[in-house]
């Protein structure tokens, strides 16, 4: 029978990274202290280094959608399933 894959949380592997990036214990250290493989940890902290500088742009607060853009397209969908369902009771 196969292990279960394991699923690890954003918030876990940037704990791991930002451990491996601090350098108080190496690679293997964190490796057996959270039973992850040590290549695992080095791909998570390469895409920390690699991405931390975007946790600084300017303008990265303009990605998040309005409250009215997210409700808008829902809106539309309510409107055209109340047009079906007038449609089909007048079919019926």
């Amino acid at each position: 029978m196969r292990k279960k894959r394991r699923a690890f949380t954003e918030k876990f592997k940037a704990e791991v990274a930002l451990e491996a990036v601090r350098g108080m214990k190496t690679l293997a250290e964190l490796a057996t202290e959270y039973k992850i493989h040590p290549n695992q940890i080095s791909k998570w902290k390469k895409h920390l280094v690699a991405n931390a500088a975007d946790l600084y742009l300017k303008g990265a607060n303009e990605n998040i959608l309005s409250e009215e853009d997210l409700t808008a397209p829902l809106y539309e969908e309510i409107g055209r399933l109340k047009m079906d369902v007038k449609w089909l009771k007048k079919k019926l």
